[in-house]
């Protein structure tokens, strides 16, 4: 078995995005690009992967992670730098290395796996990856012989005017004898323009030697674009959403309108949910079956179960159990945990709270730092009040308690198991269970006194 390495070339600042934000870090549908480029290729059963960093290394190994292997390269001094900056990790190793840009969030583990077969099976030294763009202005061309083997790559402002006519472009994806690469780079020159050390002169150097150079070209040139402005990026998103969204359709998902339905990489979703337009899935979120989101609802790493709606409403960092209705205008915020069957109706907001099986907040309620049991009525306006203004302190509402309109929990309390809490109640001290409680000042009707007020107003 031939050993895989790849190298992933992410050292880049990228002035043309006009960002302080690291180019490769820049996200498409939720997730940096470097971290697509890393995750395609893990699918492929790599042995090492090593990943060139420079401008914003730090920012990069937080994505990174343990996925792969770092090397600063403290200079940019071109791509042949860059990857000769993993010399010290591979440059010995018996296999192929596969060099790819950070910048290329939309090639495929597919892609990258057919080019390390194709590479092997022919037993090239260096095999390039190539697509035909629909306008190949810029690119570098790929030109063969009468046998359609590679004799060379011309970059656009050294071909000539037959050349400029091929439309099958170096994408900039490489795979390589690794000894056979590590070997050339040491006679890499910077004699040019930019004075930087160039991958593609690898090539030059291996035809040279009569080394076998291929070239595999895939069918799908948009997947191999480059992201180097917003607009790219823009466009590599569009993309990518329609990628994400026909798998889920596929896979028997319905989305009312996918062009105006937006899903995360890492969301999973299972048959027979239901998504209306406006919706937005990100982060690590899990849709069970016969769920139905949306519209305008934005969903962000959290787990919905199965047959529950969430409408016009967001939620985040949460767990919302089977059959709960939730929304319009609804706000789950992160570490909120609502029970099966429960209710979070319009204008509710859930903060790092619990709600128990069956309980029902219905409308305009805050719910923060509480611990709600099963079948609890919350009336509407009813707020628990956990902030001094220093530290936050826990309500607890246990189960078949039913809190009237307009109360104030007023937190450390605790309402106790069946009691009732009276409309309009400043609840300040422990409930017992299966008690009313009555916290308001005692009404007094003062007839004629409004006469006097509306008199004083006109004095």
């Amino acid at each position: 078995m031939v050993k895989r390495f790849a190298v992933v070339l992410a050292a880049g600042k990228g002035t043309r995005m006009k960002s302080k934000l690291y180019k490769v870090l820049h996200p498409v549908l939720g997730r940096p690009m470097v971290q697509h480029v890393i995750e395609q290729l893990k699918p492929v059963k790599l042995d090492e992967m090593v990943t060139i960093v420079g401008h914003g290394a730090e920012k990069v190994a937080e994505y990174i992670g343990d996925d792969s292997q770092m090397v600063l390269q403290e200079e940019q001094l071109g791509t042949g730098h860059a990857v000769l900056q993993a010399e010290d990790l591979l440059t010995n190793q018996n296999g192929t290395t596969i060099v790819v840009c950070g910048d290329t969030p939309l090639i495929t583990s597919d892609t990258y796996r057919a080019l390390f077969d194709y590479h092997e099976q022919e037993g090239a030294k260096a095999t390039i990856l190539t697509a035909k763009a629909p306008n190949p202005s810029g690119y570098g061309r790929v030109i063969r012989d009468e046998q359609n083997e590679v004799k060379r790559i011309v970059e656009q402002k050294d071909a000539n005017d037959s050349e400029l006519l091929v439309d099958e472009i170096n994408t900039g994806t490489y795979c390589f004898d690794n000894k056979a690469l590590f070997d050339a780079l040491q006679y890499v020159s910077n004699d040019n323009a930019q004075g930087e050390y160039y991958l593609p002169d690898v090539i030059e150097i291996l035809q040279n030697r009569a080394e076998k150079i291929c070239a595999f070209q895939t069918s799908d040139f948009e997947e191999t674009l480059g992201i180097n402005d917003r607009a790219a990026l823009a466009h590599a998103e569009k993309t990518l959403k329609r990628r994400i969204n026909d798998k889920h359709m596929r896979n028997g998902v319905t989305l009312i309108d996918p062009d105006n339905t937006y899903i995360g990489p890492d969301v999973v979703i299972e048959p027979d949910v239901l998504i209306h337009p406006g919706s937005i899935l990100k982060g690590e979120t899990t849709i069970r079956t016969d769920a139905e989101i949306g519209p305008h609802t934005e969903i962000d790493n959290c787990f919905v179960g199965k047959a529950s709606v969430i409408r016009q409403s967001v939620a985040k960092n949460s767990h919302v159990g089977e059959r709960v209705q939730a929304g319009p205008y609804a706000h789950i915020r992160p570490e909120a945990s609502i029970g099966n069957e429960a209710k979070i109706g319009n204008f509710v907001e859930v903060k790092k709270s619990s709600i128990g099986d069956k309980s029902k907040v219905s409308h305009l309620s805050y719910i923060g730092d509480a611990e709600v049991g099963s079948n609890v009525n919350i009336g509407c306006g009813t707020i628990t009040v956990n902030y001094d203004g220093k530290n936050k302190y826990l309500t607890t509402i246990e189960d078949d308690a039913f809190i009237g309109c307009n109360s104030n929990l007023v937190a450390p309390v605790t309402v106790g198991e069946g009691s009732y809490i009276a409309a309009g109640s400043t609840i300040t001290k422990n409930v017992p269970e299966d008690s009313l409680s009555i916290a308001r000042a005692r009404q007094a009707n003062k007839e004629g006194y409004a006469s006097r007020i509306r008199n004083q107003k006109k004095d």
